[in-house]
This record gives C-alpha cells, sequence and structure tokens, in this order.
C-alpha cells in the first residue's frame, strides 16, 4: 500500500492511526528496504516510551543511498550546495554522493571505527559534513555533530562524554563579515577533555587553511580519497544512530539518542505526508546541520524519500541582502521551503513588500513551512500573502526529532489558523494538564504532554544518562512525555504553543503567556519582532516587559510613541489584566545559532540577576546592547 492509498484527508489518517498505531507504522515502514524484518511494530514491554521496529535489521544509509542507485536513479540529484558565502555550488548525484561516503566509510574503518563507536563531526555547512554524517551511518558509528564554532569548553564537554574515537572537523567557517576559525577552538577542546581523541581529520578551507599537528591530525582530502568503498552494515532498528546535544544545556550536556528504524520510517513518511515531497523534488531547509533541523530535514529526511536537498551556507539577510532566499528558491526550483520564524522576520524588516523578489520565478514553490519557535500570526499571514503560497507553522523539538503537530501538505491541508502550530499528527497523543496532570478542557492553558508510547523517530533515552531522561521527560505527569512547552488545544484539536512553561508569567494571581502578549505587539505595522519577559513587581509579582525591533522603514517613528500605542493595542485586546505598560526599542533580539530568541538570559538582565553568556548565542554583542539600553532607560 502507498502513501496516497493510506489515507484522503487528514481526519481519515488519523482515524486509520487511532485505529490500528502498529498496523499504520508498520504499512509506512514497508517502503524501506529492511535486510532483516522485524518482530514487532512497537515494544513497551521494557520501556514505557516505546521501541519501534524491534527484531528488525536496517541501515539508513543504505536507504538514503544505496536504494536508489540501485533502483536506478543513480542520476537524480540528491544533494545541492550553494554556498551565498563563498558563490561556490556544487551538485552532487546519488551515484557520487553515494561513491563519497563509501570511500570515507572506508577510510573510517580502516582508521578503526568500527560499529557503535562515536564521531564527532564539527564543521560548518559543506558537502563534507553531509558525507561524513552518512559514513558514519553506514557502518554503524554513531555520529554527533556538533554546530562549527561552538565554544571551545562547550566542544571539550561534548568529547568528554560522547568519547568520540575520531573528530571530523574544518579550518574554518563563514558568516557574514567574519571568518570563525574552527581549528584553534578545536585546540583549546582537546585541551581542556579528559577524553584522549585518537584521530583528527581537517578540511582545508581556502578562507583559513591551517598548519597540521602532525600524529593524529589528518588532511580530509587525503583520508578520503584512500578510503576503500565499504558496504552498509546491517544493524537492529533499535540501535542509536546518532547523539545529538540540546541547545543551551549546562552542566553535562544532555546527549539525545536517536534509533535508525524508527527514525527512518518517520522521517520517510512525513517527508511524503507532512511537507507534500515526492522522488526528484526539491526541497530545503534553511537551517544548519548542527541541529536537529539539519539532522531530520537537510540530510536524512530528504535522502530517505528519493528528493532532492539543498545545503546553503549564508543567512537570510547580509548575503547579501534579503533576495538571498527568493534566489535559492528560483535556481533550484524548490517545491517547500522549511525555515525558522526568525528567517521570516529578518527578510519582513529589512524587505515588507517583498521588493526584491521581483525577477524571480518563484510558481514552483508550494509551501512555506516554519518552526523552531513560536509564529506569531502577523508573520504568518504577512509570508502568506506575500508568497501566496500556504504557509504551514508546526512544532516539533530535538528530542522528537519530526514535527508533533503540523498541516499535511501531502495528504490534504485543513484550515489553517493563525497563531496555532496545526494538529497531532500520527504517532503523537497530545493533550493539556494541569499541574496535577489532570487533562484540561478545550481552551485552557496548561502543560502540553504527550501520552505514552512515544511516536517513532522520538529519542530512545539520553546517552549514558537514562536516570536523567526518565527524570526530565517522563516523571512530571505518570504516564506522559512532558514537552517543556505551554499552550492549550481548542475544540477543534488545533494545537497553540504559547511558551515554555518557564514563561508562563503570573500577574496578580493571573497566569499569562508571554506569547499571548507578543501576538499583539507583533501585529502592530512597525513592530518587526519582539519578545516579552516577566519582570519583578513588588505588588503583582510580576508583570510584563516587552523588548520590541521596529522594521527598518519605520525607524523614523517616536519610540514613545511606538511604545504607547503596543500598551494600549495590548489593553484592548487582552485587557487591564494583562498589565502591560512597559516596553524598550532594541535594534536586536539576543538569539542561539538557531534562531531561538534568549528571553531566559533578558529576563535575568532586567531582574537584575547574575547572568552569562550562553555558548549557543549567535552574536554576544547584543546581550550588552541590551544592558545598556536597560541601564540608560533606568537614568531617565
Amino acid at each position: 500500500m502507498t502513501l496516497a492509498e493510506i489515507a484522503v484527508s487528514y481526519d481519515d489518517m488519523i482515524a486509520d492511526w487511532q485505529r490500528d498505531p502498529e498496523g499504520f507504522w508498520g504499512t509506512a515502514a514497508r517502503e524501506l528496504s529492511w535486510a532483516r524484518d522485524y518482530d514487532t511494530v512497537l515494544d513497551t514491554s521494557e520501556h514505557p516510551s516505546g521501541r519501534w521496529f524491534s527484531g528488525g535489521r536496517i541501515n539508513t544509509c543504505y536507504n538514503a543511498l544505496d536504494r536508489h542507485v540501485a533502483a536506478g536513479n543513480g542520476d537524480r540529484a540528491a544533494l545541492i550546495c550553494h554556498s551565498a558565502m563563498t558563490g561556490d555550488r556544487l551538485t552532487l548525484s546519488y551515484a557520487t554522493l553515494l561513491e563519497r561516503v563509501a570511500k570515507l566509510a572506508g577510510a573510517l574503518r580502516a582508521a578503526g571505527v568500527s560499529q557503535g563507536d562515536r564521531v564527532i563531526i564539527y564543521m560548518p555547512m559543506v558537502p563534507q559534513a553531509v558525507i561524513a554524517m552518512l559514513a558514519c551511518a553506514r557502518i554503524g558509528a554513531v555520529h554527533s555533530v556538533v554546530f562549527g564554532g561552538f565554544a571551545a569548553r562547550e566542544l571539550a564537554d561534548r568529547i568528554d562524554d560522547a568519547k568520540p574515537k575520531v573528530v571530523l572537523s574544518a579550518s574554518c567557517g563563514l558568516e557574514p563579515g567574519r571568518t570563525v576559525a574552527y581549528k584553534p577552538l578545536l585546540d583549546e577542546a582537546l585541551r581542556l577533555a579528559t577524553h584522549d581523541v585518537q584521530l583528527r581529520v581537517i578540511l582545508q578551507r581556502a578562507a583559513c587553511p591551517v598548519e597540521l599537528a602532525g600524529a593524529g591530525e589528518v588532511d580530509w582530502n587525503d583520508f578520503e580519497a584512500g578510503g576503500e568503498p565499504v558496504p552498509c552494515v546491517d544493524l537492529e532498528a533499535t540501535a542509536p544512530l546518532y547523539i545529538l546535544y540540546t541547545s543551551g544545556t549546562t552542566g553535562r550536556p544532555k546527549g539525545i539518542v536517536r534509533d535508525n528504524g524508527g527514525h527512518a520510517v518517520a522521517l520517510h513518511w512525513s517527508m511524503g505526508a507532512l511537507y507534500g515531497i515526492d522522488p526528484a523534488d526539491v526541497f530545503w531547509a534553511a537551517s544548519d546541520i548542527g541541529w536537529v533541523v539539519g539532522h531530520s530535514y537537510i540530510v536524512y529526511g530528504p535522502l530517505l524519500r528519493g528528493a532532492t536537498t539543498v545545503l546553503y551556507e549564508g543567512k537570510p539577510v547580509g548575503t547579501p541582502d534579503a533576495r538571498a532566499f527568493w534566489e535559492v528558491v528560483a535556481d533550484y526550483k524548490v517545491k517547500a521551503l522549511f525555515t525558522a520564524p526568525t528567517a521570516m522576520r529578518a527578510i519582513k524588516r529589512e524587505d515588507p513588500t517583498l521588493a526584491l523578489t521581483g525577477g524571480y520565478d518563484l510558481s514552483c514553490l508550494q509551501a512555506l513551512f516554519l518552526a523552531g519557535e513560536r509564529c506569531d500570526p502577523d508573520t504568518l499571514e504577512w509570508a502568506g500573502a506575500a508568497l501566496n503560497v500556504p504557509v504551514i507553522d508546526h512544532w516539533w523539538q530535538t528530542e522528537t526529532g519530526w514535527a508533533l503537530t503540523g498541516n499535511p501538505l501531502g495528504v490534504g491541508l485543513f484550515a489553517v489558523r493563525p497563531g496555532s502550530a496545526g494538529k497531532a499528527m500520527p504517532g503523537w497523543n497530545m493533550d493539556v494538564v494541569d499541574a496535577d496532570g489532570q487533562s484540561l478542557p478545550p481552551g485552557e492553558t496548561g502543560r502540553i504532554v504527550c501520552r505514552l508510547p512515544l511516536g517513532p523517530g522520538a529519542l530512545l533515552t539520553l546517552w549514558n544518562d537514562s536516570q536523567r531522561f526518565e527524570n526530565d521527560y517522563l516523571s512530571a505527569v505518570p504516564g506522559c512525555y512532558l514537552t517543556g512547552d505551554a499552550g492549550f488545544i481548542d475544540s477543534a484539536g488545533y494545537i497553540y504553543v504559547m511558551t515554555r512553561i518557564d514563561d508562563v508569567i503570573n500577574v496578580a494571581g493571573h497566569r499569562l503567556t508571554t506569547g499571548t502578549i507578543e501576538e499583539v505587539l507583533a501585529s502592530h505595522p512597525a513592530v518587526a519582532e519582539c519578545a516579552v519577559v516577566g519582570q519583578r513587581d513588588a505588588l503583582k509579582g510580576e508583570v510584563p516587559f516587552g523588548f520590541v525591533c521596529i522594521k527598518a522603514q519605520a525607524d523614523a517613528l517616536d519610540p514613545d510613541t511606538v511604545v504607547a500605542e503596543l500598551v494600549q493595542r495590548v489593553r484592548d485586546r487582552i485587557g487591564p489584566v494583562a498589565a502591560f505598560k512597559q516596553a524598550i526599542i532594541v535594534q536586536r533580539l539576543p538569539k542561539t545559532r538557531s534562531g531561538k530568541v534568549l528571553r531566559g538570559v533578558m529576563r535575568k538582565i532586567l531582574n537584575h540577576e547574575p547572568w552569562g553568556i550562553p555558548p549557543t548565542i549567535d552574536d554576544p554583542a547584543i546581550l550588552s546592547e541590551i544592558s545598556d539600553a536597560l541601564a540608560a532607560r533606568r537614568k531617565l
């Protein structure tokens, strides 16, 4: 049975899954190649969160590459590499990508890397990074991609936790206006780490060639060229494919462990059903391989589907300007684009009428998918009107590996409700509960949970720390996975993810989500983006405080007038109960490299609490700007 025969609408799809969850995912699994059939689709005998396709043997690399070449599709474009930083463009066919992956896998095996060994990949957005991930998957090595340019101390912590045999890296990464030298960061990380890494393989980039250290350090091109191609290793479906450390962790890193079987089935299914991508379509996830989106939808998902995926080195603005994304879409005939709301807000701020799309044929684009943070309705509606395509907000996490909620383009879209991240996808039994774990009625805000078992592709556990997995995710609400997000489900099943649980503020006994207030602020025509955090208040306990960036064309507006209009707008739409009376205009918001706004740090600065620079921050200077702006405001 094919994907198209499974369901013809969202309601049919969900009914099929609810009626027979194992049959639903068993059908999806038949579209992949298995070295050995699985004994059970879902096993919850030892792990309440579930284990998928136990007893089966599979190789993710085989299904992403070899399977398509064997079917006669070796000439199909697999990987399009586009660097806005260097101007380089490269397209690798499935056959060529397979050849390079098999050689690098052979080189790793000759270097002593075998099934279950760990390999850290610390690289920029270059084709070698994708080749490295697939090469590890080919021989059963467990890869752990660390975002390129991550601080030395954080990299050292991940080296000590994963204990890799090999680190694959590059001499540098490129960002607008600067070159980030990786080699000194890697050298310092290796000095700080207690674990001894046997081999470092360094890709020399023309922008920043480096001296190699000699013993234990080799040139990438020589290493790859010397490899003898090796076949895929058959792996247990429940064996680990990769470790991905969550961003923003402090202390001991939290390593998410992903399996092979459930992960491959879920991503292959989601590429067709959720994103509407067929084999040979071009899909672009404008993210980074250091984040889960890059793992799932730059590398594995599109290749499992037999599609063409885009690897992009650059930014939505600044490389060179706000037309960068549209050039990529038009040049490569991208069918669906997946990016973060932050990217759209950045483009909207620089080019609010999308004047820079002129001259580009965007008729190939059928949908824009947004995830990674909450999407305010104004941004969603602006993008939809400007691009004239469905804009689909969907929600997922590093831990889940793919979407908990969404709107299935490949099965049949239901009506979009701005502010909602769609409805629950098959595999995820979503609920909203109160502090005691009791289900809340539709429309009432509480903690969003997923009732066990988890869907295929979700984390198995935390690397070397199963107890922490239980404590952090499964203990707070018995029988449930705690997402850490707050929101509500309406009577039609639409899920609204409003904020992190920690960002719910208590104003004189009234619990308000910062996301609700941010929606109102973002609806102001001058506002490009905003963030709301809680400020301590002697009378009310907490009151909301806004940080607002205005659009480039609105720079001439009087800041005090804009703030006054925002205060009135919140009062009109939410009411006096919100107690929103204070905001400040800032040039930019502090964010992680994946685009998440660092509200926690902003809250600490606002409340005169000790704060530090998170290792995941995109530009540390922004925090000083925020601090200085608040200090200047207090003096007025």
